[in-house]
C-alpha cells in the first residue's frame, strides 16, 4: 500500500476524536457543596533512565476554613504505572504507607478518621483513576503528601514519550454526577524532568508548552523545567526588572511564585534519538546478593529490516455516534474528506455507525473517487450524536462486512467504554479470535478502557498506541503509518540459555512491528553468559536473531525493577482472569504479589496511619524499608552520568543494522504541529502471506 493511503486513513481515525470539553485531576468536592479546600502546591519530579521512569508528586492541600476537612484527590491512572510510595507528613514527619487488602485498608482508614486521627489512603478505581483520601486537613492549616509511581519507558521509531496525565477522560458518568473537581493550584506549580539515555538525544519537545525550559547537559542528558501552564515567573521577573531599570528605579527581586496553574492538561514530553543508531539489546538488572535471585529487564530495539508492503485495500469505517460524540462531527467530516480524498480510485470504502445499535451509512462498498468522497464526507458531517455505546454491535458489523477476496482495513472510532448490549471483556476477546484480523489501536485520552483495547490488540497480534489530547498527533500518525506500511515479525519466540531464568513477562510476545521495542522482565540466578535468541516469521519466512552477553553477578542500583516486574506479572494475571474468568487462586496470587512488593491494585490499597497504629495493628513496615532502599539507589544514580546499558556490542544481535527512525532536521514528530484531541482504532485484515 502507498504511504499516503495509510497516513490519510489514520488521519481520519485520529482527527475524528476531537474532545469538546475536558475534565481534570484535582480535589473532588460533592456537587452543590462549597469547600474551603485548595491545592496550594503541586510539584512534579520525573527521572527517565535505564529504561524506566520514576515520577514523584508532592502536593500541599490547604484548608482556609474554620472546620477540619477530608481531602479527596483524584487523577487518571498513568499507563502501566505502579504506585511505589505514598507518604503523609504527620506532626512534621514523613510517614510512608503500607499495602493491605483493599477492604482492610479502607476499614482502617475509616476507623482512624472516626477517631479524629491522621490517616491517608491511596486507592485505584479500576483502569480509571487513582484516588487519594487525606484526613484531617486542620482548620486554617495544610497537609503535605507525596506519591511516587514507576513505569517502563520505551521508544518508538526513535522517539521517546512520557505523559504526566492530568486531563481526566470523562468516561465515568456516575462520578461526574456526584463530584465536581477543584483543579486550580493556588500557590506553586512545577514540573521538572531529567532524561538520562544510553544513546544520544538530538531534541526534546513539549507540545503546547512554550514556557518550558529545555537544557542539554550532554549528548545523552537533558532536563526540562516547567512552571505554571499560564505564566513563566522567570519571564515575568525579567520583564519587571528591565522595566524598572529603564525607568531608573531599583529592580525588584525575583518572585518565588509560579502563577496560578490548572491541572486540566496533560504534560507530554518527547525526545528524539540521533539517527543511524544500530539495533541493540539493552540490559538493566538488580541483584544485591551474588548468591541470590536477581531481576532483569531486557530491551530489544530491532534493526530496520522489515520490508515495505505495496498493495491496495478495502477500508471500512465504524464510527461511534453515541451521545459522547457531540460536538465532534465537523472534525470528522474534514477528516473523512482528507482521508478518502487521497485513496487510490481503485480502492473502496464503506461506513458503519453505532450508538444503541448499528447501521450502515453507505450501501455496500463504494469506489473512492472524488464524487463519492465528497458525498459521504458531507453525509458524515450531518450526523447527530445520541444514545449509548453499543461497541460490540458496531465492531461486529464492521468485521462481518469484509470481503474475503480483498485485503481490508477497519477503522473503529470510539472511547472503548461499552455501556449498551454486550459489554463483557471476554466476549470482545472471543469475537476477535473468530476473525482473521489484526487490531491496531489508538488509545485516546486518560481513563479510556485501556485494558479492553490492549487485550483485543494482543489477541489479534496487532499493536496499540496511546494518544493524549496534548500529543503531537501528526508525529503519532507517522509512527503508526510506518508500522502499517511495513511487514511485521510474527510468531515471535524468545529463548534464553546459558543462565537460569524464570518468571518471564510477557509470557507470550506475539508480533513486533516496525520501530517497536520489546521489553522482557524476569528473574535470573548466577552470573553466566546469556545466549539470547529471538525467532519469528516475516511474510511467512523464518528469521532468527542471536547474541551472547554476561549477566551481572551483583548489581544494586535499580531496585525499582522488582516492582516493575511484579506489576507486569499482575497485569498478566489480570488479563488471564478477564479471558478465562475470575478465580480465587488468581485473585489471591495478585493480592500476595501486591502486598509483597508494595503495589496499589484493584485488590490492594496503600494506607498511612501513625507509627504507633501500624505497630498496634501488627502491620509490617516492609514498604517503608523498600522505599528507603529505592531512595538511596536514586540518590546514587543522580550523582552519576548517564549509563550505557547496551550489552550486545561484541556480538550485535541485529548485525549493526540501523534501527528505524523518523529522522532529524525538523522532521518526524518534532516538525509537526500539535493537533486537537483525538482517538481511534485501526484493524487490518490479516494477509495470508504473513
Amino acid at each position: 500500500m502507498k504511504p499516503r493511503i495509510h497516513a490519510s486513513l489514520l488521519a481520519v481515525v485520529l482527527t475524528f476524536f476531537c474532545v469538546a470539553s475536558a475534565s481534570a485531576a484535582g480535589l473532588l468536592i460533592p456537587q452543590g457543596q462549597s469547600s474551603s479546600l485548595d491545592i496550594r502546591d503541586h510539584k512534579v519530579r520525573v527521572v527517565v533512565e535505564d529504561g524506566y521512569v520514576v515520577t514523584e508528586v508532592d502536593q500541599v492541600f490547604a484548608n482556609s476554613g474554620g472546620n477540619d476537612l477530608e481531602a479527596v484527590y483524584s487523577f487518571p491512572v498513568p499507563s502501566h504505572a505502579a504506585v511505589a510510595e505514598f507518604t503523609y507528613w504527620i506532626d512534621g514527619n514523613p510517614v510512608t504507607g503500607e499495602v493491605l487488602k483493599k477492604e482492610e485498608a479502607r476499614q482502617l482508614y475509616e476507623q482512624e478518621k472516626s477517631q479524629g486521627r491522621e490517616t491517608a489512603l491511596a486507592e485505584k478505581d479500576e483502569y480509571r483513576t487513582f484516588d487519594i483520601s487525606v484526613y484531617p486537613v486542620r482548620a486554617n492549616s495544610d497537609v503535605r503528601i507525596r506519591l511516587v509511581y514507576v513505569q517502563s519507558a520505551s521508544t518508538d521509531t526513535g522517539i521517546g514519550r512520557y505523559v504526566y496525565p492530568l486531563e481526566e477522560g470523562g468516561v465515568d458518568e456516575e462520578r461526574k454526577a456526584f463530584w465536581e473537581v477543584r483543579d486550580t493550584v493556588t500557590g506553586t506549580f512545577s514540573f521538572n524532568l531529567e532524561l538520562k539515555s544510553s544513546y544520544p538525544v538530538d531534541a526534546v519537545r513539549l507540545p503546547g508548552q512554550p514556557n518550558a525550559v529545555l537544557t542539554q547537559m550532554g549528548a545523552e542528558h537533558w532536563t526540562v523545567d516547567l512552571h505554571s501552564a499560564g505564566s513563566n515567573p522567570a519571564d515575568e521577573d525579567f520583564a519587571n526588572q528591565v522595566a524598572a531599570i529603564e525607568a531608573g528605579e531599583t529592580p525588584p527581586p525575583a518572585s518565588s511564585k509560579s502563577g496560578v496553574a490548572k491541572l486540566d492538561t496533560d504534560i507530554v514530553v518527547y525526545w528524539r534519538h540521533a539517527p543511524d543508531l544500530p539495533g541493540s539489546v539493552d540490559l538493566v538488572t538488580h541483584k544485591p546478593d551474588k548468591k541470590g535471585r536477581g531481576t532483569f529487564m531486557m530491551t530489544f530495539t530491532p534493526g530496520g529490516d522489515l520490508p515495505l508492503i505495496e498493495s491496495g485495500r478495502d477500508w471500512v469505517f465504524v464510527l461511534d455516534i453515541s451521545g459522547s460524540m457531540q460536538g465532534k462531527f465537523a472534525t470528522l467530516a474534514d477528516g473523512v474528506q482528507q482521508a478518502l480524498g487521497t485513496l487510490n480510485p481503485a480502492d473502496r470504502f464503506r461506513i458503519f455507525l453505532f450508538n444503541n445499535s448499528s447501521r450502515e451509512l453507505t450501501n455496500g462498498f463504494v469506489i473512492a473517487d472524488a464524487n463519492n468522497v465528497s458525498q459521504w464526507a458531507a453525509e458524515v458531517g450531518r450526523l447527530q450524536s445520541s444514545g449509548g455505546t453499543n461497541l460490540y454491535a458496531g465492531l461486529q458489523a464492521g468485521l462481518q462486512s469484509l470481503d474475503s477476496d480483498r485485503t481490508s482495513g477497519i477503522a473503529l472510532v470510539t472511547d472503548g467504554v461499552a455501556n449498551v448490549g454486550i459489554t463483557e471483556k471476554k466476549s470482545f476477546l472471543e469475537m476477535m479470535k473468530k476473525h482473521d484480523v489484526r487490531l491496531f489501536t489508538f488509545i485516546m485520552g486518560n481513563s479510556a478502557n485501556r485494558p479492553l483495547l490492549e487485550a483485543m490488540t494482543e489477541v489479534s497480534n496487532g499493536f496499540s498506541m496511546e494518544t493524549s489530547n496534548s500529543d503531537d498527533i501528526s508525529g503519532q500518525l507517522l509512527q503508526a503509518t510506518g508500522k502499517i506500511r511495513h511487514a511485521a515479525l510474527h510468531d515471535v519466540v524468545l529463548k534464553i540459555d546459558g543462565v537460569k531464568v524464570a518468571d518471564l513477562t510477557p509470557e507470550r510476545i506475539g508480533s513486533l512491528y516496525h520501530g517497536e521495542q520489546l521489553k522482557v522482565l524476569g528473574h535470573y540466578w548466577g552470573a553466566d553468559d546469556a545466549v539470547v535468541k529471538l525467532t519469528g516469521k516475516v511474510a511467512g519466512q523464518d528469521v532468527e536473531y542471536k547474541t551472547r552477553f554476561p549477566m551481572p553477578a551483583q548489581s544494586d542500583l535499580n531496585p525499582e525493577l522488582e516492582r516493575i516486574w511484579a506489576y507486569a506479572t499482575i497485569e498478566n494475571l489480570q488479563s488471564k482472569m478477564d479471558y478465562f474468568g475470575a478465580d480465587r487462586d488468581t485473585e489471591d496470587a495478585i493480592t500476595d504479589l501486591a502486598i509483597e512488593y508494595g503495589l496499589v491494585t484493584d485488590y490492594t490499597s496503600m494506607i498511612v496511619v501513625r507509627d504507633e497504629v501500624f505497630a498496634a495493628q501488627g502491620i509490617d513496615r516492609k514498604n517503608r524499608d523498600r522505599v528507603a532502599n529505592e531512595r538511596k539507589a536514586r540518590e546514587v544514580r543522580a550523582a552519576q552520568p548517564p549509563r550505557n546499558n547496551r550489552v550486545d556490542q561484541q556480538q550485535p544481535m541485529y548485525n549493526n543494522k540501523k534501527r528505524p527512525s523518523l529522522g532529524g532536521g525538523g522532521g518526524g514528530a518534532f516538525g509537526w504541529p500539535m493537533l486537537a484531541a483525538l482517538f481511534g482504532l485501526l484493524l487490518m485484515r490479516r494477509r495470508r502471506a504473513s
